[in-house]
């Protein structure tokens, strides 16, 4: 009977021990596992983006598409605008953080919050095009004495094209007609119908115009006449992406993932076209992929820091100042409009 208490007593003790020794390993593997733990539950960053809809949205199909199935390194807000019109109230209230906009409005923006608008990055270089059906034009010069119609008066366009007719040595008001009446859908349905057989067009207008037209074709790329006009290789900085400048003190690291994941975005378009255009058409960027699929080649998305493509960006502000100051919110930009990594 002792022997068997004893035994068990032993037991006991043994046990006791053990315990003991588990519970003193406890507290630093609890906290290695508490810590693994909140690696892995870490809190995403939120952040609110707005984009408009066409090429200067095309570029963020992939982190949309990421946020969706929540894969992204952001817990991203992303809206879309169907005008820059619809952007304005959103940046100067502040109700979002970036937005990816015309550029001409990134810097319009800059002088009406008086500075706390910054330009990050461009995402969209020369998109716009004259398309013609015939053959008839091939250089700026067999513009005289054509009836060319371009959507809006007083827009960047318009603005642009005065630009390239006048290092042309051609006069608007003498040497051509052109006709601002019919907006960018209305032109392009009434290119592809035959009641128009020249325009000026930006993407995608034009594919979906040459799509409902066999007949059509690029007869002058803008960006190329952009080129000659200027006698050097800048570019047509037509879109960009801005960011409040709160948000780019304050989140530093936050805005570095997202610029991060929206060039891989931009590599991703433009790599993997056929899936990017079925993305731009889900999100309704697009009307449908092949539309998308057509208009990606000639969008030219990109990704190029503000600093890098600061003197282009400046000639063409320059540009659009000299015919209008009121198209870029009235001044040049001082040198904290250009975010600095």
């Amino acid at each position: 009977m002792m022997k068997k208490f004893a035994s068990r007593f032993s037991k006991v003790i043994v046990l006791a021990i053990l315990a003991t020794a588990l519970m003193g390993c406890t507290p630093n593997d609890t906290k290695e596992v508490g810590n693994q733990a909140q690696e892995d539950t870490q809190i995403k960053e939120d952040i609110s983006i707005v984009a408009l809809k066409g090429p200067t949205g095309m570029g963020l199909v992939d982190i949309m598409e990421k946020s969706e199935n929540d894969e992204g390194a952001l817990n991203y807000n992303i809206s879309l605008a169907d005008s820059p019109d619809d952007i304005v109230g959103k940046i100067i209230s502040k109700e979002v953080d970036i937005a990816a906009v015309p550029s001409n409005l990134a810097l319009t923006l800059y002088n009406r919050t008086e500075g706390q608008v910054q330009i990050v990055a461009v995402n969209t270089l020369g998109v716009l095009y004259i398309v013609e059906n015939g053959d008839t034009v091939n250089t700026m010069e067999d513009l005289r004495g054509k009836n060319l119609h371009v959507s809006g008066i007083g827009a960047t366009p318009d603005f642009v094209l005065r630009y390239l007719l006048q290092e042309n040595n051609l006069d608007i008001d003498r040497d051509l007609e052109v006709d601002f009446t019919l907006q960018n859908a209305d032109l392009a349905t009434a290119l592809a119908q035959g009641d128009v057989d020249l325009a000026l067009l930006p993407q995608p207008h034009v594919t979906t115009a040459m799509m409902r037209n066999e007949d059509l074709r690029i007869a002058l790329d803008i960006t190329k006449e952009y080129r000659e006009a200027s006698g050097t290789d800048s570019n047509l900085p037509m879109g960009a992406i801005i960011v409040q400048r709160e948000f780019a003190e304050n989140n530093k690291e936050a805005l570095e993932k997202f610029l991060e994941e929206y060039k891989e975005s931009v590599n991703f378009v433009n790599s993997n076209q056929d899936e990017a255009a079925e993305l731009i058409a889900k999100f309704e960027i697009l009307p449908n992929p092949q539309v998308a699929k057509n208009a990606i080649p000639y969008s030219n998305i990109v990704f190029i820091d503000a600093m890098d493509i600061r003197s282009d960006l400046e000639e063409y502000y320059n540009i659009l100042f000299n015919f209008e100051p009121k198209s870029i919110g009235g001044k040049l930009p001082k040198d904290d409009f250009y975010y600095q990594r």
